[in-house]
C-alpha cells in the first residue's frame, strides 16, 4: 500500500467536566460501587462492582490511553470471578456514564429504551456494566488516541486504530484479575473499529460482536457512490468527542481528494485477515452498516462465523433487547470462558429477518443455508414510459425527473401472490442529462400498500412506543432512527466506472472512485447502482414502486441533514430512457416462502 497522506486535524473542545459527562481526570482512582448502587435513579447495580478510572495504558508510539475498567468485586464475588474476561469497548464518544444523556439527545422516544433500563455506567453503543459484570466479565471503556485525557491527535479506523487496540487489547490480557482472554463487542462506531482491530491479530484477542458495523469508509459512509456526505459524522462528532489535540477532519481529506487514495483505502479492513469468532448483526434500515456485515460475513476467513440480519434498531438490541443480550452472553461465554457445552454451537450459522411494514412487527431468526441464499431467483423489472415496472422491456422512450426537484421519478408494480424479496437488490439506468456533465443519482424502493400508498417499516418493537399506528407519529419524530423506507442505491455518474474483480456480488458493483469520467450534456450512460440489502414481505394486491431522485430521499431528524436538501451538483432534468436499446431495470431477489 502507498504511504499514507498527511491526516488533516481540526480544534475540537477539551474536557470539561459535566460535559458529556465527562468525571475529570482521575488516574488509577479505584472505588467500589455497591450491589444497589443507583446514582442515576435509573437502573440498581444487580452486584458490587469495582471501577478503576482513567487507567493509563502505553502504546507502540509512546502514546497513552486511559479505559475506564468495570469488573466484579473480587472480595464479595466468589472464587469463580476473581480472574475474568475482557469486554473491550473502543470508541472516540467518551467513556464515562454516557449512554442515558445521549439517548434523548440523538433519538426519539429514546429509541424505545425504556426508562430504567440502564445503570448509567454504560458507554455510548456499548453494554452496559451492569449487564456483563454480574455474567462474570471486566468492561474496558477505552478512550481511543486523542480522545479525553489520551495522547494524540484523535484519529478514526484504519491502521492508527487497529495498532492502538492491539497494543491495549495485549496491556489488558496481563492484568492480574484478566484470564489473559479479551473480547471486542459495542456497535455502529464501536463495531467498525473491530475489523480494524482484529486484522491485526493481537494473539489475547479471542472473539469479536461486530454488530452494526460498516465496511468500507469511504463507499459505505462518507463518499458513498462518489458523493460526499460527512454532515451527519460533523455532528455526532462535535456533540460527542473531546479532546486538547484535534480530531481527524474529513471535511478537509476529502477536499483534497475526493477520490479515492491510500488515506481512504486506509478505512477499508482487509476482513479477509480476521481469525477469530465473529458474531455479526446487520439490520436493513441502517443507512450506513448493511454492507459491512455481509462483506465480513463472506470475507472472514475463519469457520467460527455467525451472521444475524435483524429488524430492530441497534441501540434498542443493545440496552433493551434482552433474549439478544442473551444471547451475546453465550457467544462470549463460548469463546471467552471456553464453555463448549453451552449450546452455542448449536446456534444457526445464518439468520435472516422479513419486514411486513405498517403496524406489524418484523419476521425474525428466520433459519437460512446462506446468505445471498442459494435458491435465490434474480428477477428483472423493467422501467416503462407508463411509470410500471414490466418483465420486458416497452418501446423506446424516456422518463424525466427535475433533478433539484422533490419529485422522484417512479415506477410501479403490483404482485399478484405473496411474494418474499430477500438478498441484494440492483438498479441498472441508461440515463442522461442536457444541462451538465455529470448526476448524481439516488434509487428508492419503496413498498405499497394495496391502495397504492407508499409504507413504511418501525424499526423498534410496537410494544416499545407510545402509539399504535405509524400515522399518529409526529412529524418532527420522523427520523430513519425510527422508520426505514426500503432499500436505497446511490451513484455520481461520473464514478460508474467499476472493478468487476472487486465485487463482492453481481447485484453490488464495486466502483474504484479513482477518477472521474464525466459524461458529454446529453449522452445516454450506462449506471449500475449497487443497493443496501433488502428482506420485505409483499401479500398479494400490494406493490413494490422503484423511486429515481436527484438527492437523498432520507429522513434525518437533525436540521441541516435534512434529506429534501437540493443537491448542489446536479443541474436541469435528469432523463431515463428505457426500451430494448436501453433497457433500464431493477433486479429483484425472490426467494420461496
Amino acid at each position: 500500500m502507498p504511504s499514507l497522506p498527511q491526516i488533516a486535524g481540526r480544534p475540537i473542545n477539551p474536557p470539561k467536566v459535566g460535559v458529556n459527562n465527562y468525571q475529570g481526570f482521575q488516574p488509577n482512582k479505584t472505588e467500589i460501587l455497591p450491589k444497589g448502587w443507583n446514582g442515576y435513579n435509573s437502573r440498581p447495580l444487580p452486584c458490587d462492582i469495582l471501577v478503576e478510572h482513567d487507567v493509563g495504558i502505553k502504546v507502540r508510539d509512546g502514546c497513552t490511553l486511559y479505559c475506564d475498567i468495570y469488573r466484579p468485586n473480587p472480595a464479595t464475588s466468589g472464587p469463580e470471578h476473581q480472574k475474568v474476561p475482557a469486554l473491550i469497548c473502543w470508541s472516540p464518544f467518551g467513556k464515562k456514564l454516557n449512554g442515558l444523556t445521549f439517548l434523548p439527545m440523538m433519538t426519539p422516544y429514546n429509541i424505545g429504551v425504556p426508562d430504567g433500563r440502564l445503570s448509567g455506567l454504560e458507554k455510548f453503543e456499548a453494554p452496559d456494566p451492569a449487564e456483563f459484570v454480574p455474567r462474570g466479565y471486566a468492561v474496558i471503556n477505552a478512550d481511543s488516541r486523542g480522545v479525553g485525557d489520551s495522547d494524540g491527535m484523535a484519529v478514526i479506523m484504519g491502521t492508527q486504530e487497529g495498532e492502538d487496540g492491539y497494543d491495549v487489547i495485549e496491556a489488558i490480557a496481563k492484568m492480574d484479575w484478566c484470564t489473559g482472554n479479551v473480547g471486542l463487542a459495542g456497535n455502529s462506531h464501536l463495531a467498525i473499529c473491530q475489523w480494524f482491530i482484529a486484522q491485526q491479530q493481537p494473539p489475547s484477542l479471542k472473539a469479536i460482536a461486530p454488530w452494526e458495523g460498516c465496511g468500507d469508509l469511504f463507499r459505505e459512509q462518507f463518499v458513498r457512490g462518489g458523493i460526499y456526505a460527512g454532515k451527519f459524522f460533523r455532528l455526532i462528532s462535535d456533540k460527542m468527542v473531546q479532546g486538547y489535540h484535534g480530531l481527524e477532519d474529513f471535511d478537509e481529506m476529502h477536499r483534497r481528494s475526493p477520490l479515492s487514495n491510500a488515506h481512504w483505502e486506509d478505512k477499508r479492513p482487509d476482513m479477509t485477515k480476521i481469525k477469530v469468532p465473529a458474531y455479526i448483526t446487520g439490520t436493513y434500515s441502517n443507512p450506513l452498516h448493511a454492507m459491512g456485515a455481509i462483506r465480513s460475513w463472506l470475507e472472514i476467513d475463519n469457520p467460527n462465523k455467525w451472521l444475524r440480519f435483524t429488524g430492530i434498531q441497534e441501540w434498542h438490541e443493545i440496552w433493551a433487547d434482552q433474549p439478544s443480550l442473551d444471547e451475546l452472553a453465550l457467544f462470549f461465554d463460548r469463546f471467552l470462558k471456553d464453555k463448549h457445552d453451552n449450546g452455542w454451537d448449536q446456534t444457526p450459522r445464518v439468520r435472516m429477518t422479513t419486514l411486513q411494514f405498517g403496524e406489524q412487527d418484523p419476521l425474525m431468526n428466520i433459519v437460512v443455508d446462506d446468505f445471498p441464499l442459494p435458491q435465490t431467483e434474480y428477477k428483472q423489472l423493467y422501467l416503462t414510459s407508463d411509470q410500471s415496472l414490466q418483465t420486458s422491456p416497452s418501446s423506446s422512450e424516456f422518463t424525466s425527473y427535475d433533478s433539484r426537484g422533490n419529485t422522484p421519478a417512479v415506477f410501479s408494480f403490483v404482485f399478484k401472490e405473496k411474494t418474499r424479496l430477500m438478498g441484494i437488490p440492483k438498479a441498472v439506468m441508461y440515463m442522461s442529462c442536457n444541462d451538465l456533465d455529470d448526476m448524481d443519482v439516488y434509487v428508492l424502493i419503496r413498498k405499497l400498500d394495496k391502495d397504492g400508498k407508499p409504507m413504511l417499516s418501525l424499526n423498534i418493537p410496537w410494544h416499545s412506543v407510545p402509539f399504535d399506528k405509524i400515522a399518529d407519529i409526529p412529524r418532527d419524530k420522523l427520523s430513519d432512527l425510527l422508520l426505514y423506507q426500503g432499500p436505497t442505491g446511490i451513484l455520481r455518474a461520473s464514478h460508474r466506472e467499476i472493478d468487476p474483480k472487486r465485487s463482492i456480488h453481481p447485484n453490488y458493483p464495486f466502483h474504484p472512485h479513482t477518477r472521474e469520467q464525466k459524461i458529454p450534456p446529453g449522452t445516454i450512460t450506462k449506471l449500475e447502482i449497487g443497493m443496501w440489502p433488502m428482506g420485505i414481505d409483499y401479500e398479494a394486491g400490494q406493490g413494490l414502486q422503484v423511486q429515481v431522485w436527484g438527492h437523498n430521499p432520507q429522513m434525518h431528524p437533525h436540521k441541516g441533514l435534512e434529506g429534501s436538501a437540493p443537491n448542489e451538483l446536479n443541474r436541469g432534468f435528469h432523463h431515463i430512457h428505457t426500451g430494448l436499446e436501453h433497457p433500464s431495470h431493477i433486479v429483484l431477489p425472490f426467494v420461496p416462502l
